[in-house]
């Protein structure tokens, strides 16, 4: 768990970092700043995207997952918990565009940080032997990132290192019984659905649209059951 552990403290320190120099950034060189993120997210979402070489896969992890995010509404209970965040730290001051922030920079961080082989692979060789090597590198790209979107996104980013801390967690708890069903193209589907929900939150970033990417979240972990069934 030391390799989850570091990854988890080094979002919060860079979230931190962040949010110390947002102060003191200007607002057209924020919006520049957040331009050029949204850009390298939708880049990363196209890069893994392209990992998986059947889309029938693809299509009918997306839809499932939809189908169960709609019927749960992930995205009202996010923003509602946000909701209730807000009103603690702002009393209510711009509740409902600080809630909304708050609840995408938690959703795109979590994102970031858990989609990828290097979250999964670097969790199972941190339960099964103790290697936390693959993590300790992720921690660095994830620190620095998290000091970029912190200032551009605020809270949610920092908030983000809990569900980072739960999902590698797991996996490196589990990480004897995992190993089996989280095989190499269990890990590339899972890869390539989440990524396609990274290029949509780099769209969002952009404000070309507003697609509820929480409510998609499932997705990412239907190929898991695929595997279960040797179906992929």
């Amino acid at each position: 768990m030391l390799g989850v552990i570091v990854n988890t403290l080094v979002i919060i320190i860079g979230g931190l970092v962040g949010l110390l120099v947002k102060k003191g950034i200007p607002k057209r060189l924020n919006k520049s700043i957040m331009d050029g993120l949204a850009l390298v997210v939708i880049y990363m979402g196209i890069s893994g995207a392209l990992k998986g070489d059947n889309p029938l896969y693809v299509i009918i992890c997306m839809c499932i997952g939809a189908v169960i995010g709609e019927l749960i509404n992930i995205d009202k209970r996010l923003n509602n918990f946000s909701t209730l965040i807000d009103t603690k730290l702002y009393k209510g001051d711009n509740l409902g565009e600080n809630a909304n922030t708050l609840s995408k920079g938690f959703v795109s961080a979590s994102l970031l940080y858990c989609v990828g082989a290097m979250a999964v692979v670097g969790a199972i060789q941190s339960g099964l032997s103790g290697d936390h090597s693959t993590l300790f590198a992720k921690s660095i790209l994830d620190g620095v990132s998290s000091l970029f979107f912190a200032a551009s996104m605020g809270l949610g980013v920092i908030l983000s290192s809990i569900a980072v801390f739960l999902y590698e967690g797991i996996i490196a708890l589990g990480a004897g019984a995992l190993s089996s069903i989280l095989s190499e193209s269990v890990i590339t589907y899972m890869t390539c659905v989440g990524s396609i929900l990274i290029m949509a939150m780099g769209l969002n970033m952009l404000k070309m649209c507003e697609i509820k990417v929480a409510n998609l979240l499932p997705s990412m972990f239907i190929p898991i059951i695929f595997g279960i069934f040797n179906i992929i």
